[in-house]
């Protein structure tokens, strides 16, 4: 079955996405890389940015992990980015009703990304979990090498300009 995202949430199952970030510097050369199944199907996606963060490609890959679903889904989203699953989970509500400011009155950091993402899992019924980074497990794994591969043709020019 395709991972489209045009089944029933009720009578489809859940899919599962497993979302990484990767920075050199940071900011630098970043990517984000996100593994998504749904029963036998597995479709990967990574890309990047030439100066960016880590904790922003680790939203950027929650945001296009959601996104690329086309109807509302049960999603089990895992990440390794206790900055991610502690915003989406917990921050977000306090920053929303203090105008996306903190709680220091500050703006909050990636402000845009995390509105985008507040916007991206609207439709779906997602569950956070977070996952230790770099202890084996095979789809954290595979997702952290997408992010890297994302970012590797902007390292690749940083380097050649002499700026990695």
């Amino acid at each position: 079955m395709a991972l489209t995202g045009t089944e029933d949430v009720k009578t489809s199952g859940t899919v599962s996405i497993f979302t990484d970030g990767a920075c050199s510097g940071n900011p630098g050369p970043g990517g984000w890389g996100a593994l998504l199944t749904f029963n036998d199907t597995v479709r990967e996606m990574s890309g990047g940015e030439a100066a960016t963060t880590n904790n922003r490609m680790e939203l950027l890959a929650a945001i296009m992990a959601l996104e690329a679903l086309k109807r509302p889904c049960a999603v089990e989203l895992y990440t390794d980015s206790s900055y991610l699953r502690h915003g989406i989970t917990e921050w977000i509500h306090r920053w929303k009703g203090n105008g996306w400011r903190t709680a220091q009155k500050k703006p909050v950091l990636n402000m845009d990304l995390w509105q985008r993402l507040d916007e991206a899992r609207q439709c779906h019924q997602v569950r956070w979990h977070w996952v230790k980074g770099h202890a084996g497990h095979p789809e954290n794994e595979r997702a952290d090498e997408l992010a890297r591969a994302g970012m590797a043709p902007y390292l690749a020019t940083a380097k050649a300009n002499g700026r990695r």
